[in-house]
């Protein structure tokens, strides 16, 4: 993985550009120390490091238009941040780029019950939303096994997902408004608490462009009513195979859980070891499949999804009799990073989607990957929309297993695009999937992505390096090309 060659020119003017952001951003709102940097070296992508030039923390949007355009002037790159949390690298520092730090926009700005919304600055956490309006009955439905930690603006940036979204749908779908600042200081306003805008949906544009197009200041998010009922099933399955199938036959009856989430052996052992949520150890798979809505409804399609289980080989079966136990079932599954984390020294989390008719096929291959690479795999996948999320186990501190983790990776993804999937459910580009994006786009095709990026950002300076294996610059993009003497396409008009 190599990034961007840095600029030697702009890195000899740091001080210069130091003293520049500091009048924008007075006190400790700009970081230089060498120890202090090294917080924001790297984000949930660990095996990736390089300290920032600089770290900027902002509190307004005024500040984060004045510094925007003050890096523009100088050609300075800048990588947006919220908490860090991003798997795929999407926060991986510059060695001559600013750090956009936007941990201090962290107020809820307007709760809206009548409207169903609320207007929040981009580092409220995920689950801090939630939080918020509970007390009135409401929810964000989008929730992160990182939801915690994670914060909303890098939510939008990754259009990040979460364990309840089979059923009420990603950041993009649940999302209204955004204010945005470009990389030239124009303040822009998409969309707001009506439910859609007129013209180019640039509110779906935006969502999940990983900081490339400009850097979210403010967010209005749908908010739903808590559901009357909810119960959640505790399946085991002997096979892996057997719960690939029962997912897809749920599915097809036309049952569309709240949450449906599966666990291999290695994955259920280390959740269980860690949370002690009871889940069953004498099964090769897990399913968590969560149920809600009147309560007639959810007795009834709790009988269907039993019966659907049982006809697919299921040997345990177990349902949450209370709040209490449905929370402890997933407190498992939302704690099954973490828990991976005490049963190796590191592991490598990837991101793929497939159709879910594939998922038996699919997890035959990895288990034939493992022993060809010899590293063990734990899979926690969002199985009802066929996202996964192998955990590939390695140490880095033996000579080629971070290579051959990221070699085991690769060929998971590219397995992902083979069976009619994609490299990305949620975790983003970034600089993990990047040098894979051939794999799936043709080279028109990200050039055409690339159109979209001058568009916003003439200058690249916007998070370069991720998400395309080479970033061209706009004026090769829109170049005329003659070959023999003779433009393409001759006999058509030109005006």
């Amino acid at each position: 993985m190599k990034m961007p060659d840095p600029d030697q020119t702009i890195i000899e003017a740091k001080s210069d550009i130091v003293a520049a952001l500091r009048v924008i951003v007075p006190g400790e709102g700009v970081i230089v120390d060498e120890d202090e940097l090294r917080v924001y070296e790297s984000d949930g992508l660990t095996a990736y490091k390089q300290l920032p030039l600089i770290v900027v923390l902002p509190e307004t949007t005024e500040q984060v238009s004045r510094i925007l355009k003050c890096c523009q002037e100088r050609g300075v790159k800048v990588v947006p941040r919220g908490a860090g949390t991003s798997l795929s690298g999407g926060a991986l520092p510059l060695a001559d780029g600013i750090i956009l730090g936007l941990g201090k926009f962290n107020r809820v700005m307007d709760i809206d019950f009548d409207n169903r919304c609320a207007v929040v600055q981009p580092g409220v956490t995920n689950l801090g939303i939630t939080k918020a309006v509970e007390s009135e009955g409401f929810y964000y439905a989008p929730d992160p096994s990182s939801q915690i930690a994670c914060t909303i603006g890098g939510n939008v940036a990754e259009n990040s997902g979460g364990v309840h979204c089979l059923k009420y749908g990603l950041t993009t779908n649940n999302l209204l408004g955004l204010e945005m600042v470009l990389m030239d200081g124009t303040v822009l306003r998409i969309g707001g608490k009506h439910l859609d805008s007129e013209g180019y949906d640039l509110l779906g544009l935006m969502t999940g462009s990983e900081g490339l197009l400009g850097v979210v200041t403010e967010v209005t998010v749908r908010l739903l009513k808590k559901p009357e009922t909810a119960r959640a099933l505790l399946l085991g399955f002997e096979t892996a195979e057997q719960a690939g199938d029962t997912v897809a036959a749920i599915i097809a009856a036309g049952i569309i859980p709240g949450g449906m989430e599966m666990m291999d052996r290695p994955a259920i052992h280390a959740a269980e070891d860690f949370v002690h949520a009871g889940y069953p150890l004498n099964v090769d798979a897990l399913l968590i499949v969560e149920l809600d809505g009147p309560q007639a409804e959810v007795d009834y399609l709790i009988k269907e999804v039993s019966g659907i289980a049982e006809q697919h080989g299921a040997v345990t079966s177990r349902i949450s009799e209370n709040e209490e136990e449905r929370l402890s079932f997933w407190a498992g599954r939302k704690a099954a990073f973490p828990a991976v984390g005490r049963i190796s020294p590191d592991y490598y989390c990837m991101d793929g989607t497939i159709p879910r008719a594939q998922l038996p096929l699919v997890l035959r291959r990895m288990r034939e990957m493992s022993e060809k690479y010899g590293l063990r795999v734990a899979n926690v996948f969002h199985a009802g929309d066929g996202n996964l999320h192998p955990l590939i186990l390695y140490d880095a501190n033996k000579p080629g297993e971070l290579e051959a983790a990221e070699d085991f990776g690769s060929d998971i993804l590219k397995l992902c695009v083979e069976v009619g999937g994609v490299l990305t459910g949620e975790h983003g580009v970034g600089v993990e999937k990047r040098d894979l994006m051939g794999a799936m786009f043709s080279e028109i095709d990200l050039k055409q992505q690339q159109r979209v990026k001058c568009a916003f950002d003439p200058e690249a300076l916007l998070n370069p390096g991720k998400v395309f294996p080479q970033l061209h610059r706009c004026a090769e993009l829109g170049r005329m090309h003659i070959s023999g003497g003779k433009m393409p396409f001759p006999d058509l008009p030109r005006f």
